[in-house]
């Protein structure tokens, strides 16, 4: 491959899978790469491990607000999107003082011990999930089993009713598939669900504002600093933020993971037989490989350079996130899945910095409780047919995996119900 076959806007080639090969050109070749587009402004591209961890550590050479996060500037959108500009509303669109205003707002949210709580939860959750599959010696891994813990994890964050948590599912999918038949109804789908979740939050915000519970809601449209609050479109717009980051991440981390275990049985069944041991490190090592977002922009707030290159005001500037993970300077043998990987110096959680995943913990949480249940409980999974991948450059998700494995038993007999409510008196 040369660097005049590389198209980094070629949705299909990254559905295939074929993206991994042009990265790995580009860091050998053209670690600073221009991109054109024909809808729009081109693109620097920074591929390498050493610039992203520069780059997103640099907030304020290396702006989220300016043109936001995604590669189209928000007046280049012609389909999908909210509809809204969240410049300077989401917290991924925002850069210090804001940034760090916004995050210390939310974060009364996620105290440590309400995390300590959710992990009892989710914990007796894990069972649940791995029960009203393991019967069956078959299921859609994404769908069936993936998809749950995290669903259920940020159901109970929100405040979200158990039986209308696939609801948020829905939502998320159509937001992050547009560019995918299987997700995309029509041009405005993306639009329509913003708004269908951004009411949907409201009511939940007003449900607490006349019932205040012990949930995260409650806490974040009760969250103050020197008399200064989250606005009523913060609050929509971090829920929104939380529906697709805390669903769509770590259900599709977990999908990639089983599927390198099913890939390597050797690296499953030392799992399967020390899970206490291996399962932390395996963790890292999952996040790395599947690394669920892709990339991350940013614009260059003045004229500057990255690795030698001259980079001007305004330009584009995209953080591979997949690449920097498979980066031969910083991971030996960086396309060998490894359980044992240490130091394992990922950036599956961004490169450090302002916007450093506010999630990482719960989703290293969650990671562990289903697979430490799945180890336990399923020790031979194995594909039965294709993984469908979505059809995307921006989230590395993983749609549908048909699996087998030898029926198992319930650890709880009996119907198994989503219904059930943290409490913290």
């Amino acid at each position: 491959m040369s660097l005049d076959d590389i198209n980094l806007l070629d949705l299909d080639r990254f559905q295939r899978l074929e993206h991994h090969e042009m990265f790995k050109r580009l860091r050998a070749e053209a670690p600073v790469y221009w991109h054109d587009n024909p809808s729009g402004k081109g693109f620097w591209n920074v591929v390498q491990h050493a610039d992203l961890v520069t780059v997103n550590r640099n907030a304020t050479m290396f702006s989220s607000e300016i043109g936001g996060i995604s590669i189209p500037d928000p007046n280049e959108y012609e389909q999908g999107g909210s509809g809204l500009d969240p410049r300077g509303l989401m917290m991924l669109y925002t850069d210090p003082p804001k940034h760090t205003r916004y995050r210390t707002l939310v974060g009364k949210g996620f105290t440590p011990r309400m995390i300590g709580l959710l992990e009892q939860y989710l914990e007796h959750r894990a069972i649940l999930i791995v029960d009203n599959i393991i019967e069956n010696g078959s299921c859609d891994f994404v769908t069936d089993l993936a998809a749950e813990l995290p669903l259920q994890a940020i159901a109970e964050i929100m405040g979200v009713p158990q039986e209308e948590r696939k609801m948020l599912f829905d939502w998320s999918n159509r937001m992050i598939g547009l560019d995918d038949p299987e997700y995309a109804g029509d041009a405005a789908d993306g639009a329509t669900a913003s708004a269908e979740l951004y009411m949907y939050v409201n009511g939940l915000a007003q449900a607490r504002r006349a019932d205040p519970r012990e949930d995260i809601v409650t806490k974040l449209i009760n969250a103050e600093i020197d008399g200064d609050k989250l606005s009523e479109l913060e609050f929509d717009m971090f829920m929104l933020l939380l529906t697709v980051a805390g669903n769509e991440t770590t259900r599709n981390t977990t999908s990639w993971g089983m599927w390198a275990l099913m890939q390597n049985p050797d690296q499953y069944q030392a799992l399967v037989e020390d899970p206490e041991g291996k399962l932390d490190r395996a963790i890292e090592e999952i996040l790395r490989w599947a690394t669920p977002v892709y990339h991350f922009r940013r614009t260059a707030a003045e004229d500057t350079e990255i690795h030698g290159q001259a980079i001007a005001k305004g330009d584009k500037v995209v953080m591979w996130h997949t690449s920097a993970n498979r980066d031969e300077a910083v991971f030996d043998d960086p396309y060998r899945f490894d359980i044992d990987r240490w130091p394992n110096k990922h950036i599956a959680f961004g490169g450090g910095g302002a916007h450093y995943c506010l999630g990482a913990n719960l989703a290293r949480m969650e990671l562990k409780l289903i697979f430490r249940e799945i180890l336990q409980r399923i020790p031979d999974m194995h594909l039965t047919g294709e993984v469908d991948m979505l059809r995307s450059n921006f989230i590395g998700g993983v749609k549908h995996m048909p699996v087998a494995y030898a029926p198992g038993v319930k650890k709880n007999p009996g119907p198994i119900t989503v219904a059930g409510t943290l409490r913290t008196d």
